[in-house]
């Protein structure tokens, strides 16, 4: 079947593809699942994950390489995350086989929507995870839904990779110290929405998060991890139980140490020595890096590398993990699942 989309310009939003994979859990197990084409999802006007909100979410993407195969980048992890959150929020946990085997599915039903090869857009994959049935009472569900819907997106960035500015956040906490800032939950995400718009408002991309007990150390850039790099090669990251831990920064992590040859490090980002970063980034699975040109904190702007251009470092480690995604560069053993 021949799909007419204008591949060079998909933008990033949702759209309603042909099947979809759902599984329920009753009675203590999860049914076998099955692709379905229906896109509305069916439940109790109780189900916990509309009150209470048990829910979680993942995010991954399906690239076409140059041969026109299809690959998955780290599914795994996305899987081992999806359990943590569902541990988190006493929801069960969906087997990582059981995990990777349903997006292949999904993406398989779906393969006439992989973007080509070349265009710099992907298929992006929302696995989710919600508390459903008949219940009131602040309690975990009974019964569950695990559902995966796929849509195809461009490259995050139109005209290509560019640097943006930050302000961070003062009168904002994306998470409590000791709550779900580790978690894929909806209710981080939603908490974001206000600092994120104000911060739109005043010219910037987005907010950046201080750690909510001292408010003196970076966490998160809006809905992305945050990354600095020094002059003296080292790529630094924040390390914190609030942190949601990124799939993305951990593959940078990996690549900086032993593909650039990079002192890696993660612990305490002190938002007062932001002069000690030559560079810096936000990274995630949509954008993979965000250049930050610049960040406002206080009454000082801080400038890093450039407003305008990107930084060789950060443009370095783009291309390699880009690379990677794509299938045009050697992966680290694992990283890389075939859908055949």
């Amino acid at each position: 079947m021949t799909v007419d989309l204008d591949w060079d310009n998909l933008g990033f939003q949702y759209r309603h593809l042909p099947f979809r994979y759902i599984s329920y859990f009753k009675n203590g197990k999860w049914n076998q699942g099955q692709l379905t084409e229906d896109a509305n999802l069916h439940i109790s006007e109780s189900s916990p994950a509309l009150h209470y909100g048990q829910q979680a979410f993942e995010g991954l993407k399906a690239y076409r390489t140059k041969d026109g195969s299809i690959q998955l980048f780290r599914p795994d992890q996305n899987a081992e995350r999806l359990q943590a959150t569902a541990e988190r929020l006493l929801m069960p946990q969906v087997p990582t086989d059981m995990f990777i085997e349903a997006v292949k599915k999904v993406v398989r039903a779906n393969e006439d929507y992989v973007p080509p090869y070349g265009t710099g857009a992907s298929l992006y994959i929302r696995p989710l995870l919600i508390g459903i049935g008949d219940i009131i009472g602040v309690q975990p569900a009974q019964e569950y839904i695990f559902t995966i819907f796929v849509m195809p997106v461009g490259n995050y960035f139109k005209g290509g990779l560019l640097p943006t500015k930050f302000i961070v956040a003062e009168d904002f906490d994306r998470a409590a110290p000791y709550g779900t800032g580790a978690a894929k939950v909806g209710g981080n995400y939603a908490g974001s929405l206000l600092p994120g718009k104000q911060a739109k408002g005043n010219g910037f991309s987005d907010v950046i998060y201080l750690d909510p007990a001292t408010h003196t150390k970076i966490e998160e850039v809006g809905a992305a991890n945050f990354f600095g790099i020094t002059a003296d090669n080292q790529f630094i990251t924040p390390l914190s139980p609030s942190i949601l831990p990124s799939i993305t920064k951990y593959s940078l992590l990996e690549l900086a140490k032993d593909r650039l040859g990079m002192e890696v490090i993660e612990g305490d980002v002190p938002v007062d020595q932001l002069n000690k970063f030559t560079e810096a980034g936000a990274c995630g699975t949509a954008a993979v890096i965000s250049p930050i040109g610049a960040i406002q904190y206080k009454h000082e702007y801080h400038v890093f590398y450039s407003e305008t251009e990107v930084g060789p470092v950060t443009k370095r480690l783009y291309e390699e993990l880009v690379g990677i995604q794509f299938g045009d560069i050697e992966a680290p053993e694992g990283w890389i699942v075939k859908v055949d």
